[in-house]
């Protein structure tokens, strides 16, 4: 009788569960699609602001060369602002090229993640007017957003945890141990994906020590994000460099947003 309850409780979650990830798969398009959407519109809002800012460093860069002998105080004051501008606005100065550096597609893709996710690690904001006007409706529609597909990806989290607590049960015929079990298991592999293996990434990639690459991944995981350490704050001549940095930034958010996922989701049934 135990068991013919069980697989019944069984197909009936199964048949939810389809349901559910459909609606769901349709909710990541849409939140994928509202990313690309403020990608696109902070790249070509302060993508400019960049460009004209490196450009502008290049120039004064090469005049102090030209005019090394003749440099008096104003004209060192007046580099050392544009260094610190161009800085802010993330731009690639190390060579002789004028890349837009941060602001380039990665880089916003990166800045919106950061924003409707609430980390904000603080070393990349918007300069112009227009898009600061523009992050804040990004972020009045994008932070609900975000929580609505936390809430969804923590509910099918726990329904694989529940899932699997019903198989054991059956198995066992001990239902409070199997849920036990699994909800161990879940905890023990969130910790091991989220807080453990990545600090070692974070290791060979910037060269941080492993409790540095803790402190940096438990910081992203609480959406607290001080930006003491942020991935590849330096400034790079090499762009692809860069991007794969910042890439393993956004991942480092992942794990982050999952396990708020379950925790958001456990009241879920």
């Amino acid at each position: 009788m135990y068991r013919q309850r069980a697989g019944a409780a069984a197909k009936g979650r199964v048949q939810g569960c389809g349901c559910l990830m459909s609606s769901t798969v349709l909710l990541l398009l849409a939140y994928l699609a509202y990313l690309a959407l403020g990608t696109g519109v902070f790249w070509t809002l302060e993508g400019r602001a960049a460009q004209d800012s490196s450009h502008s460093f290049q120039r004064d860069k090469w005049a102090l060369l030209e005019n090394f002998t003749c440099l008096d105080r104003p004209a060192l004051d007046s580099l050392i602002r544009d260094i610190i501008h161009a800085y802010k606005n993330g731009a690639s100065l190390l060579s002789n090229t004028t890349s837009m550096g941060r602001w380039e597609f990665v880089g916003s893709f990166f800045f919106s993640v950061s924003t409707i996710t609430t980390i904000g690690y603080g070393n990349l904001s918007p300069n112009t007017m227009a898009a600061r006007l523009f992050c804040i409706f990004f972020a009045l529609v994008g932070i609900p957003l975000n929580l609505v597909v936390l809430n969804r990806l923590g509910h099918l989290m726990q329904q694989g945890v529940d899932h699997c607590a019903s198989r054991l049960g059956v198995t066992w015929q001990d239902p409070g141990k199997a849920q036990w079990l699994a909800g161990s298991g879940a905890l023990l592999s969130g910790l091991l994906l989220f807080l453990l293996l990545p600090p070692l990434l974070f290791s060979h990639m910037e060269g941080w020590s492993y409790m540095e690459g803790f402190y940096f991944s438990f910081i992203t995981l609480s959406t607290v994000g001080f930006g003491d350490y942020v991935i590849a704050s330096c400034l790079l001549s090499d762009m692809r460099k860069l991007s794969a940095q910042q890439t393993i930034g956004w991942t480092s958010e992942s794990p982050g947003v999952l396990l708020k996922c379950r925790l958001m989701g456990l009241p879920l049934k």
